[in-house]
């Protein structure tokens, strides 16, 4: 079938008619009033000849004259990729000899530079698709526009946005020419522009009639034509949009602060991490006191802060303690929420946000014993530590005995045994506390900056020994040094696994640290021990550091010895503040001795989640090899629950793997998410008042102190991220998995973090310069390009000439 009327075309018809079509084809369907026509179709591209005699007919049949000649490939108009003025229309054509031609156009543009690129940039094969041609008769428009009933740049589903223009419609979506803007909420306001107040009334009915019909939010395209009646000549979801929270039965609004961020994460978590996540945060939370809901967005991890924001007592004390663990950007979004009357004080806010009183005290005299007794004593609370770290590793050593599918599951359900989290838990929060607190008591002795130094090169950091054992290996494997520089990881790999890659100690460094990775809090991510590709991959970059000056052991080494002469020095000049000042010194003692152990609680807990993925893809693989999944990673993407009812009952989750897996690729394209959101979808930051622009200069917040220039590195993947010596590595955030590639960095930016963040705390521990919470910096700065990190300042200046 080579073309078809327009009315028979539908979402079923998709791979025949392409998306274009097969939307609007459901709107007539649905009794919308769209311009009749007729769609060339996939069959016809596919055979590589236009159908003229057919088309010919088709067009007779429309009534020939003017028409729109528009394409519909069929990946097009998708819920995660619009192709919005990716291929081809051509306007006002008419006779069959440009209706021709103009499809010819249309089938060229599948090819174009610029839909090539954007089929790569999702991840869309280009053998996979196909073009249809949409040819509509032309409506010659007094007014035409662009509907969105959500707003797409704050994510607001309450209120819609209406783009408009005499005229064609293309000076509104080609951004040719002026246009008239409105917002359509409940706020009155006096008609101007274009659009009687009728007109954009009829549009808003039509806004929620297809949000219902459709099911989410679309990007509509319109025309009235100058007897007044209104065209629907498009609508396709609006794919920016971040998902919304979760239905609440609560009246007033909820406020959700992602949490992702805080183990470096942005990528979405697996199905079967994001429950694994919310339990471990629920307890840890609980062992400190506090209450919070763990919620899924988008596959990222997020904490419902709204009875906490509306308590009376602790919303004072909200925003500065979000400073260690979620850093300016969320503490700036709390401040716009806490002056936000909607979150007053008593307006529906929980009496008791952090728990049982009783509870909360029982911790709360835990926790101070627990401190100052790490403080008292640093070296025997690092020897508990330790001790507690290797029985959790010896707890959660895996036996190769044989055991059934629902033994195995019976092992990944059940919960951790290991004994009280004190021994770890509070002699990192007394280091956390022993960093934080110095630089208000010093303020006016010492600049952030010369605490920042007296907190670098600092032992005790089970990352950093982990980085440090991975340069000695690379020493070690310079004999091989063209084969691992010229073999692409992902090949090393593959000899390691089959025994063909020659010795050069990986089998210790996997030992030791296998049961790492990135993004290693989530259970659906392979462990290193399965796949040693990234640490490949940084073993070559590393055998790139040629300057001795450079090599990470002497960095760390010169780092740790500047701390240790600038701490000197605060200690002299603080004697002007007899107490304060020598409380000061004392607190950054005890954070050089006890702040490193900071990594030490998550590195513990993989040793139980590698076990416990272990056991699951035991499962996953038997649920394969009987039909249930298409393969055994494809559990990663269930709840213990639905893998329960395989096990035990025959349950067949092929459609809900499968599901869910498209969702987390699509999601895992998103590089930017919501620091913070309200219930009706809104990013918070979205509508912060901007800060002041300072041309070829972007702002932060200073977290390792120094100054230094060099050539950008946009990093998204660290996988197989290839980093010069030298060069500044920009990313949207980074997890311990990443920390490898700062012993070649001259320098860190960050999207998001705090400064007792992972990456900055590396980066201090290795004397670079880190400015973090610097939105944008991935779009904004581009590989190659001159850029100067001032760690002082909180700046980042780009050399736009220097590409």
């Amino acid at each position: 079938m080579r073309v078809v009327v327009l009315s028979e075309a539908c979402a079923e018809r998709a791979e025949l008619v392409g998306g274009k079509a097969a939307g609007l084809g459901r709107l007539i369907g649905q009794g919308e009033r769209v311009p009749p026509g007729f769609c060339v179709t996939t069959e016809a591209y596919r055979h590589g000849e236009i159908p003229r005699d057919e088309i010919a007919e088709a067009y007779e049949r429309l009534g020939g004259g003017p028409v729109a000649v528009r394409s519909s490939a069929t990946a097009e108009d998708l819920p995660d990729a619009s192709f919005a003025g990716q291929q081809d229309t051509v306007l006002d054509v008419e006779g069959l000899d440009e209706v021709t031609a103009a499809v010819a156009k249309c089938w060229e543009s599948l090819h174009g530079a610029r839909a090539a690129a954007y089929r790569e940039a999702h991840d869309i094969a280009h053998a996979e698709v196909a073009m249809a041609v949409l040819l509509q008769r032309m409506v010659r428009p007094e007014v035409a526009g662009v509907l969105f009933t959500a707003n797409p740049v704050t994510g607001r589903r309450t209120e819609m946005l209406v783009d408009a223009a005499s005229g064609l419609g293309t000076t509104v979506v080609d951004g040719t020419g002026p246009v008239d803007h409105y917002v359509l909420d409940d706020t009155p306001r006096d008609p101007t522009g274009c659009l009687s107040p009728a007109r954009l009334a009829e549009l808003r009915a039509v806004g929620d009639r297809l949000q219902e019909k459709l099911g989410g939010p679309q990007d509509v395209e319109w025309a009235v034509d100058h007897d007044g009646l209104l065209w629907l000549l498009q609508a396709r979801p609006i794919t920016t949009l971040f998902p919304l929270p979760p239905p609440t039965t609560k009246l007033l609004p909820r406020v959700y602060v992602e949490f992702g961020h805080v183990q470096g994460m942005l990528r979405p978590v697996t199905p079967m991490g994001m429950a694994n996540l919310r339990a471990q945060i629920v307890g840890m939370l609980a062992a400190l006191g506090v209450k919070a809901d763990i919620v899924d967005i988008g596959g990222r991890l997020y904490g419902d802060l709204s009875d906490l924001a509306r308590h009376r007592t602790a919303r004072r004390r909200l925003v500065k303690l979000m400073a260690v663990d979620f850093g300016p950007r969320a503490q700036a979004v709390m401040e716009h929420v806490l002056a936000d009357p909607r979150f007053a004080p008593g307006s529906g806010g929980s009496a008791r946000p952090g728990g049982a009183d009783a509870s909360a005290l029982r911790t709360a005299g835990r926790a101070v014993a627990g401190i100052l007794r790490a403080l008292a004593r640093p070296e025997k609370a690092r020897q508990r530590l330790f001790d507690a770290v290797e029985r959790i590793r010896v707890a959660s050593a895996g036996s190769d005995a044989p055991m059934t599918t629902a033994e195995r599951l019976s092992h990944a359900e059940a919960q951790d045994a290991t004994d009280s989290p004190d021994d770890i838990v509070w002699p990192i929060v007394a280091g956390m506390l022993a960093a934080a607190l110095p630089a208000k008591l010093l303020d006016g002795v010492a600049a952030p900056g010369e605490i920042h130094t007296v907190l670098g090169g600092m032992p005790h950091n089970v990352t950093i020994e982990m980085d440090l054992a991975l340069w000695r290996l690379a020493e070690k494997a310079g004999g091989h040094r063209e084969l691992l520089l010229g073999t692409p990881p992902g090949e090393l790999a593959a000899r390691y696994a089959d025994g063909t890659l020659p010795d050069i100690g990986l089998d210790g460094f996997l030992e030791a640290y296998g049961h790492r990775g990135v993004a290693e809090v989530d259970l659906g991510v392979p462990r290193w021990d399965e796949d040693p590709t990234p640490v490949l991959a940084m073993i070559a970059n590393y055998l790139r550091v040629t300057d001795a000056d450079q090599a990470p052991d002497r960095r760390f080494a010169h780092a740790a010895a500047t701390a240790e002469a600038g701490l000197r020095d605060l200690a002299a000049r603080a004697r002007r503040r007899p107490v304060r000042g020598r409380l000061a010194v004392f607190l950054l003692r005890r954070a050089r001795s006890l702040a490193g152990l900071r990594e030490a609680g998550k590195f513990a807990g993989l040793y139980r989640l590698r076990e416990v993925r272990r056991h699951l893809l035991h499962i996953g693989a038997d649920l394969a090899g009987s039909g249930r999944l298409d393969q055994a990673g494809d559990i990663m993407f269930l709840t213990l629950d639905e893998v329960r009812a395989a096990v035990h009952e025959g349950a067949d989750c092929h459609a809900t793997a499968a599901a869910r897996k498209a969702v987390h690729r699509a999601e895992s394209r998103r590089r930017a998410v919501p620091v913070g959101l309200l219930s009706d979808g809104t990013d918070i930051e979205a509508v912060l008042p901007p800060k002041p622009a300072t041309d070829g200069v972007l702002t932060g917040v200073g977290a390792a102190a120094g100054r230094i220039t060099g050539p950008a590195r946009v990093v998204h993947d660290p996988a197989t991220a290839h980093v010069e010596p030298g060069e500044i590595l920009v990313a949207a955030t980074t997890d311990p998995g990443w920390t490898p590639l700062f012993l070649t960095a001259g320098g860190l930016v960050t999207e998001t973090g705090a400064i007792m963040a992972h990456g900055p705390t590396v980066a201090r521990e290795y004397g670079i310069p880190a400015v973090i919470s610097v939105p944008g910096a991935t779009r904004k700065i581009t590989t190659g390009q001159i850029v100067t990190v001032d760690g002082a300042a909180g700046t980042v200046a780009v050399d736009a000439t220097a590409l």
